[in-house]
């Protein structure tokens, strides 16, 4: 398989459609808004579950599944400055500002319902 599918619960299916595809260059694959739509970029499936879907239906307990918390997909860019200043000109909300690491530098993004994208880039990687 190299397909991997990951699910998002969001408020409003077609706002979530409109970010991904708007700002990420996500493809739609299948809409069934207001419950549920699909999108992919490259290998990633990302499926977009509106309360009115199957996946938003209640747990035992009463639970209700909803969007926001701190798992998110992992976006690598080239340029990370370059992404960070084409979305804040586009609106887009972060979450905080770039962190920078030994393993590359990294900032997140909130979705319209609170879900997060992590937008990295790498370190340079130095020959010996």
């Amino acid at each position: 398989m190299t397909t991997v599918n990951v699910r998002y619960m969001v408020d409003d299916v077609e706002a979530a459609i409109a970010f991904y595809t708007t700002h990420f260059g996500f493809t739609l694959i299948s809409s069934a808004a207001p419950a549920f739509a699909d999108v992919s970029l490259g290998d990633l499936r990302l499926l977009l579950s509106g309360p009115a879907s199957s996946a938003g239906r209640p747990m035992p307990d009463g639970a209700r599944p909803g969007p926001g918390g701190w798992n998110r997909i992992h976006l690598v860019f080239d340029d990370l400055a370059v992404e960070v200043e084409r979305l804040r000109r586009a609106g887009v909300p972060f979450r905080n500002d770039v962190v920078t690491g030994p393993g590359g530098s990294q900032i997140l993004v909130e979705d319209p319902a609170g879900n997060l994208v992590e937008l990295f880039q790498p370190a340079a990687r130095t020959s010996d």
